[in-house]
């Protein structure tokens, strides 16, 4: 059980988000079209590297969502959308109740917005071992629940990028964060899920990062 919270308490998360998921490089959805084959699946991160919801510090705690769906989720044409979460379990009772107010809609702010836009189906919420790594030059980013959920990728690069330089998208049309992030792509080289019905394993699909800062309940 986690605490009960007030809803219109002020709030602030910023960090790290970022998927894998079963289109091509570069996903369609970012750019508020339909995926590449039609229907999506995949595994979305979020990494908090600062946040507070009234006097409950977030900062270092880790979320991550499985989805799918099929259609357009930018034009309210998609159906059949499925989501499962994963709470950081090093979260204590008033930080769970935190980050469940925010990531469940009910504090406001951009997670509200997007679920109302998703409006998934909920299959199914666990407090578990939520491992993120991402590297400071965006060179690689990965995360783990163990046994159960695996993504990981590399910075996408070609013969034409510069050594080091990432590749990069300013002012997507479909930020999965909300506007004015920049969007870093890469490729995946594991996405890996068995839980609350989701399964899947494949490699070399799409992978983006985006950093995020929301705030609520507004």
């Amino acid at each position: 059980m986690t605490e009960q919270v007030s809803t219109g308490t002020r709030w602030h998360l910023a960090g790290d988000w970022f998927d894998v998921c079963k289109c091509a490089i570069p996903c369609p959805c970012t750019f508020a079209q339909p995926p590449t084959y039609g229907d999506c699946e995949g595994v979305l991160v979020w990494h908090i590297r600062e946040g507070s919801f009234g006097d409950v510090r977030l900062d270092d705690l880790n979320v991550l969502m499985l989805g799918s769906f099929t259609g357009n989720v930018w034009a309210d044409t998609h159906t059949d959308p499925y989501a499962a979460v994963f709470l950081d379990e090093r979260a204590d009772e008033r930080q769970r109740g935190a980050l469940g107010a925010i990531f469940g809609g009910e504090a406001g702010g951009w997670p509200a917005q997007m679920l109302e836009m998703f409006h998934p189906e909920m299959r199914g919420m666990d407090f578990a071992p939520v491992h993120v790594e991402i590297d400071g030059d965006l060179a690689t980013w990965r995360a783990e629940v163990p046994g159960r959920v695996t993504a990981t990728a590399e910075a996408l690069t070609g013969p034409t990028t510069p050594e080091g330089a990432r590749v990069q998208v300013l002012n997507a049309p479909g930020s999965e964060v909300g506007p004015g992030q920049v969007a870093t792509w890469g490729r995946a080289t594991v996405d890996r899920a068995d839980a609350f019905g989701f399964s899947w394993d494949r490699s070399g699909k799409s992978s983006k990062h985006f950093p995020f800062d929301w705030s609520g309940p507004d």
